[in-house]
């Protein structure tokens, strides 16, 4: 290829290979098929002078999308398109087989998911009946402390008018308050 100056390839050449190399490409994938089909029309051309075919028939509506040609078809094929009874039962019987046993496997599958949900529902009522239980001995627990304290409180205001009795008889008697000083040791 031509290089530039500065080490690039120009891109005239560049352009004129990639040209090149598609050419070739559509050549290799189009050329082998052509090449077949123009020698097929050269013999049908040849032999047809010889011998005339009969006319088409052109009602494509009757003839399906994909046709087997007859060299490839097979007899039981087209056999296994006809209704036959003894067949038909067989196959609806199959078929009928293969509805119940589907069934009973949805009815399986089902009954596990059933039994999977109601051991979940019996460990959930467990767990309700235990949280439970320690609610109530929380509650009871409560209940004992609050009967405590109301006694204590109850004990303390007692106490409190029991101080405030002998208090009032002993400023009777003369007594003062912070008149008595503690005695030192040494």
């Amino acid at each position: 290829m031509a290089l530039d100056r500065g080490g690039s390839c120009n891109p005239a050449v560049v352009k004129i290979g990639i040209t090149f190399l598609g050419v070739c490409l559509v050549g290799y994938l189009v050329g082998p098929p052509l090449y077949w089909h123009v020698l097929e029309g050269l013999a049908s051309s040849s032999s047809s002078s010889a011998v005339s075919c009969p006319p088409c028939n052109c009602d494509c509506d009757s003839q399906p999308l994909l046709s087997i040609p007859q060299a490839l078809s097979n007899g039981s094929l087209t056999d296994c398109a006809k209704h036959d009874p003894e067949v038909n039962g067989e196959t609806e019987k199959n078929f009928a087989d293969l509805l119940s046993e589907e069934l009973k496997l949805r009815e399986a599958e089902a009954l596990e998911s059933q039994q999977r949900a109601d051991m979940a529902l019996l460990e959930a009522k467990k767990l309700t009946s235990q949280y439970q239980k320690e609610a109530d001995k929380c509650n009871s627990g409560m209940e004992t402390c609050e009967e405590a304290r109301e006694k204590a409180e109850a004990a303390l205001v007692a106490q409190k008018q029991q101080s405030e009795m002998w208090e009032s008889r002993a400023r009777q008697r003369g007594w003062k308050d912070g008149g008595s000083k503690a005695v030192k040791t040494a």
